[in-house]
């Protein structure tokens, strides 16, 4: 079996959202904002590309691989830390015209603006041959109602439950990853029901069940077709039962002292790992190498991944091509080669980013991954199991990532503050109204 070193993507929209602007990390090529992408030059093309975090293309080899594979292609990547950042500088860009990459990352959460709002910027996809392989509903959060497609999917980001073994050992419950799984099936409230057992239960220093409330919000959200748009883009986070619901357990497990009162990759999150201040964390796929990272090498192994009581997708990308691009068609070329089946499984190999592509999720490449920080957990088989349960039907509305974060926010006014949820609940809706509006 595989095994995966690297550390999955370390990223999250609205999570980042409050940490201050990161200078941009440059991987090859120069960060000039008055480059307008690639060309042509004695028989050699130069693309451009512009993505952030770590998206697997660079750290795998993979942008390597084609040059080699093309000794005529010279690729240029510009890698920003921070998708915050990255997402400010390239509306920027696409404002004024200039600036621009011949290929630009689109996280998940920027997908329905660019849709709606940039679509004549970006090149059309509809037209390329073998790109059939991907799930059903990732190529159409990228695509316009009449069909234009702006770019090509990468990662998705099926959900898991990590857990510590030693932990649920103390609390005298199982620690099979299995049975593990068994105890929350089918509904988030098992979950939050197995924290109680194990707040009464757990013999040690004080431990929290859970890192964050709002981990356990975006997990139940993410699991339904419809989060806060409808298909229309009319708003309805206000009166989406699945919204409410999520909210709802979400503040039960906070009122009930189950979290460390913490906010995923903010402040406080990190120690919290290093330190092992909580039991449990709801974690996409793209979650598992910053939780290794974090916790470090004194943790390994004491951390395990079980299958989330319901299926839900939280994050992925794709990566577009801009119309004024000097090298169009060859960089769309390199787009679908990224894109394929074959990279997206050396990706997850190496890397943990679960692919977009039905085609490579069935792979023996992605099946057979285990994680040796995470108890040789096979999370090739777990991921690839969750990602088959995500609803084919996924809406995307044009300010899902600043939407999310605020319910973050609002859910640590009750974890940190102490504030009844209903006021929590009104404060969060002023500020998403005011954000939105």
């Amino acid at each position: 079996m595989s095994t995966v070193h690297r550390s999955a993507r370390t990223r999250a929209v609205g999570a980042v959202a409050a940490v201050g602007a990161l200078a941009l990390v440059v991987g090859c090529g120069g960060s000039d904002d008055s480059a307008t992408g690639g060309g042509k030059k004695d028989g050699k093309v130069t693309i451009t590309m512009g993505m952030f975090g770590v998206m697997g293309f660079k750290e795998t080899g993979l942008l390597e691989q084609y040059e080699k594979e093309n000794p005529n292609v010279d690729i240029k990547a510009e890698v920003a830390g921070d998708e915050q950042t990255y997402y400010t500088a390239l509306q920027t860009r696409l404002a004024a015209g200039k600036g621009l990459k011949d290929i630009q990352g689109i996280e998940i959460g920027r997908a329905k603006e660019i849709v709606d709002t940039q679509s004549g910027k970006f090149a059309d996809f509809s037209d390329v041959a073998g790109a059939d392989h991907f799930l059903p509903w990732k190529q159409s959060q990228i695509t316009t109602k009449d069909g234009k497609v702006l770019g090509l999917g990468t990662d998705i980001g099926p959900m898991a439950v990590c857990y510590r073994k030693d932990y649920f050992e103390q609390a005298g419950l199982p620690t099979d990853r299995e049975e593990v799984a068994k105890l929350w099936a089918g509904d988030w409230k098992k979950y939050v029901e197995v924290g109680r057992t194990f707040r009464k239960d757990f013999k040690g220093d004080k431990v929290a069940y859970m890192d964050a409330a709002s981990g356990l919000f975006n997990a139940m959200v993410y699991g339904y077709p419809e989060q806060y748009y409808n298909a229309k883009g009319d708003l309805i986070y206000d009166t989406n039962p699945a919204v409410k619901e999520a909210w709802s357990l979400a503040a039960d497990a906070a009122e009930a002292d189950l979290t460390a009162k913490l906010r995923q990759f903010q402040p406080g999150w990190d120690p919290g790992l290093a330190n092992g201040t909580f039991a449990t964390a709801v974690c996409p796929a793209w979650m598992l190498g910053h939780i290794g990272e974090k916790a470090g090498p004194a943790n390994k192994g004491k951390w395990d991944v079980a299958k989330a009581p319901k299926g839900a997708n939280w994050g992925g990308s794709f990566l577009g091509v801009v119309e004024q691009s000097p090298v169009k068609e060859e960089a769309k070329k390199l787009v679908a080669w990224l894109t394929a089946p074959e990279q997206q499984a050396h990706i997850f190999e190496k890397q943990g980013s679960v692919p977009s592509s039905q085609k490579a999720l069935e792979t023996p490449e992605v099946q057979n991954v285990t994680s040796e920080y995470f108890n040789n957990a096979p999370i090739g088989k777990i991921f690839g199991a969750a990602a088959q349960e995500i609803p084919d039907k996924q809406v995307l509305g044009r300010k899902d990532g600043t939407i999310k974060d605020t319910f973050s926010q609002g859910l640590t006014l009750i974890e940190q503050q102490g504030a009844k949820r209903d006021k929590a609940w009104k404060t969060t809706a002023e500020r998403i109204e005011k954000a939105v509006g």
